[in-house]
């Protein structure tokens, strides 16, 4: 059977496949996007739902109609840490403007919609099974609805997700792609949507709770009545029965009482920072399929739709010069790395620190911390002030982890460090060697620092 042609092919229809499809659709490319699922399943994917907003979104799609049709509470101003030790509740004001909370499945149908209204061939039911490659990658192979198609094209964008299969089946040997990738770097996650009979009163909170294993549990009102709830754990950590313990706590919460279930889902999600390179000869990752994830809290949706976008820009511009090598296509690269592919890596410093510790032990530094001067520390923004009178309080509170706190004070400073790194993210290939040796050495004082386990 002969390949059906495009100038480009993308893998899965999330949120970085889509923009990434409509992105290039709209410039004009014969552009085919590959979704496993049914037409009716299309969006349908594990998710907290909880957003910021769309204003980092780029202006590919209706974001008007994205919001009117998929954002179901748009109050939430603070988010809530549950102290499991002292049944204390840490309320951390949001800057900047709201947080939002969406349904993930009308948000991923609306994403479809607009790929499709841009131009874009959408082949729902479509398995891929392996990657066409001759020098640099020509397309894939796929079964849909019981036979065997090939897909050929100048550019294929994996948005296949986690671990995805097209780059167990890609040749990435003798190209930059970052293939220093295992399980250990991801965790596993399960949420469910509950329906509860009685309005929770922080239905303007997104809800935290720690728990064992480096992990914790979230609580996300969608509506005052319609609550997305889940948890997830390191898999470098001990395995966790997460419907279980799930349960064991929706049981022990009189707001949560006669809940009905109406949808549940699991999934694996990268807690690591973003790949090195996510580019080779002809294919481009993007989203969780490039680690595009925030690796403390899980969220990824405005890098992925970011990441989609900037993948298809450079796709465009590749294609139309003829030319799809690596060097072509590097500009992606150093887009997400000098955005929030920084940020990312600096998080994922906080990551193998905690690592080092029992949860409980981290619990009691966090119950000793002013609220926001920790959450600043961990957004990387620079610690608020902090007057004399709370400098002694803290000072009095936080006695016996003193050694553990200058320990945090300085992985605050490699974190800012590791920031600048990235933002000298090389502008060709050439450089890229040089550019890691760089980066891997202030890692290796991290891992002195943390006396962790190397983790890449």
């Amino acid at each position: 059977m002969p390949a059906e042609t495009y100038d480009m092919v993308v893998v899965g229809g999330g949120t970085a496949g889509c923009f990434a499809a409509a992105t290039a659709a709209q410039e004009g490319l014969d552009v085919a996007l590959l979704e496993r699922k049914t037409e009716d399943e299309g969006g349908r994917i594990a998710c907290g739902d909880a957003i910021k907003g769309t204003s980092t979104f780029p202006e590919v799609i209706d974001l008007d109609y994205l919001r009117e049709e998929s954002f179901t509470n748009e109050g939430i101003t603070l988010a809530r840490f549950e102290n499991p030790k002292t049944g204390e509740d840490l309320d951390i004001g949001f800057r900047g403007g709201n947080g939002a909370i969406v349904d993930r499945k009308r948000y991923g149908e609306v994403l479809l919609e607009e790929a499709e209204r841009a131009g874009a061939d959408i082949h729902y039911e479509t398995v891929v099974r392996d990657v066409v490659q001759n020098g640099s990658v020509k397309g894939v192979t796929a079964t849909q609805r019981g036979s065997v198609k090939e897909f050929e094209a100048d550019v294929l964008i994996d948005a296949a997700g986690s671990l995805s299969l097209l780059q167990d089946k890609t040749d990435f040997d003798n190209t930059t792609f970052d293939t220093n990738v295992n399980y250990q770097q991801f965790c596993s996650a399960y949420r469910e949507v509950i329906e509860i009979d009685e309005p929770v009163d922080w239905h303007n909170a997104i809800v935290f709770k720690p728990t064992a294993e480096l992990g914790y549990l979230w609580y996300f009102p969608r509506t005052p009545t319609e609550i997305n709830v889940g948890l997830g754990f390191q898999m470098n950590k001990e395995p966790m029965k997460l419907v279980e313990h799930l349960r064991e706590d929706l049981r022990k919460r009189d707001e949560f009482k006669n809940a009905t279930v109406k949808d549940k889902l699991g999934a694996a999600l990268p807690t690591r920072r973003p790949y090195d390179s996510a580019v080779a000869p002809g294919y481009m990752a993007v989203g969780d399929a490039a680690a595009h994830v925030n690796p403390c809290t899980g969220g990824g949706i405005p890098g992925a739709a970011k990441a989609g976008t900037w993948a298809a820009e450079a796709a465009i511009e590749a294609i139309s010069d003829g030319d799809v090598s690596e060097g072509a296509l590097w500009e992606y690269n150093r887009r997400v790395q000098t955005d929030f592919g920084k940020r990312f890596a600096a998080m994922d410093l906080y990551n193998i620190w905690g690592g080092t510790y029992d949860v409980d032990y981290l619990v009691d530094i966090i119950s000793a911390m002013p609220g926001q001067q920790l959450a600043d520390a961990l957004a990387l923004e620079g610690t608020a002030s902090m007057s004399w009178p709370l400098k002694i309080k803290t000072a009095i509170k936080t006695f016996g982890h003193w050694s553990t706190l200058f320990e945090l004070k300085k992985l605050n400073e490699y974190a800012t460090d590791l920031k600048g790194i990235y933002d000298d993210y090389p502008t060709t290939p050439g450089e890229f060697d040089d550019w890691q040796t760089r980066r891997d050495g202030l890692m290796d004082d991290v891992y002195e620092l943390t006396d962790a386990d190397p983790k890449y």
